[in-house]
């Protein structure tokens, strides 16, 4: 199945995106590698494989050990980046990880999940949480991060992604969530796509409507394009500088959807060549996620203020 913000799929800044997802321990590296090499073979950005597809109940496995090895030669081999989940050993700790592979075939991020699972905790050795929260990477395509399942649960992780200016976030895990990923997305404004040991894919957009819901048996592989250049705004201090973004550029930019409830609007690019969010920062629009960290910076700095008997306003 393929998702795309039709009619301008191909303007503002596409990722197109393979979600694989099956239940864990079910089948062989080679099986596995042939539904990753399907999915290379349509030109994709990144591949998707859920959390520790291959040693859920296993031995754990170092970076250079035979599941990362093959998932780098098929990013090599098709030039997209592969998000590839391992129970993973480093030196004394066992880890619940992400790797992300960059075209080349390269190691370019890791995040080790910060909150794992309690049956985790009965492996021997036990998976440890995270000594650092997540990181977001700057692909070609744009700004994505990582989480692992139990980790929805915990809004911290999710803040921290959003702090950092995460555009994507894949969501490897055991199970779907749903509503805890939509939360997210709409509080956050990120894309959140999922691969999961439930045989299935959920897509949420940034203003957090569910783009996409698929199951499949054995194996559900969901394809979708995301075009990372809509950008999401509050009518606060922008309805003018909007008005005049699009008397002068009507033709490059539109509204794409207006929420009046949540006071909110989506612009996006009308044709190729043509970068929104870059053109909105010109004309001073400031986008949601960084309207609501301004104010919460500004707000707090005001308390702290007010807590030490100083003039909120200088």
């Amino acid at each position: 199945m393929t998702v795309t913000r039709d009619p301008a799929q191909t303007c503002g800044r596409p990722v197109t995106i393979a979600s694989i997802s099956f239940a864990p321990d079910k089948y062989s590296l080679d099986e596995i590698a042939q539904w990753v090499d399907r999915c290379g073979e349509k030109g994709v950005d990144l591949i998707a494989l859920p959390e520790t597809f291959r040693t859920q109940n296993g031995a754990p496995e170092t970076l250079d050990g035979p599941t990362v090895t093959t998932m780098a030669g098929l990013a090599r081999k098709h030039r997209t980046y592969v998000v590839c989940p391992i129970d993973r050993t480093d030196g004394e700790r066992r880890l619940n990880t992400a790797v992300l592979l960059d075209r080349s075939g390269r190691i370019v991020s890791l995040y080790d999940k910060v909150y794992p699972y309690w049956s985790e905790f009965d492996l021997e050795p036990v998976v440890q949480p995270a000594s650092a929260g997540p990181e977001v990477y700057a692909t070609d395509f744009g700004r994505i991060g990582l989480a692992i399942c139990f980790d929805v649960n915990f809004p911290s992780v999710w803040q921290s992604l959003a702090d950092q200016g995460a555009e994507l976030v894949v969501w490897p895990s055991a199970y779907s969530a749903g509503r805890s990923l939509q939360a997210h997305a709409i509080n956050h404004h990120y894309y959140i796509v999922t691969s999961t040991h439930n045989r299935d894919c959920l897509v949420y957009d940034i203003t957090g409507e569910r783009l996409l819901y698929a199951r499949n048996e054995p194996a559900n592989i969901s394809y979708v394009t995301l075009d990372l250049d809509r950008g999401i705004y509050h009518e606060n201090f922008n309805l003018a500088k909007r008005d005049q973004l699009l008397a002068e550029h009507g033709e490059d930019i539109e509204i794409e959807q207006v929420l009046p409830l949540e006071q909110w609007f989506v612009l996006r690019a009308k044709r190729p060549g043509v970068q929104a969010r870059t053109l909105a920062a010109a004309y001073g629009l400031e986008e949601l996620r960084d309207y609501k960290a301004r104010s919460r910076r500004d707000i707090d700095d005001m308390r702290a203020a007010a807590e030490n008997d100083q003039p909120i306003f200088a």
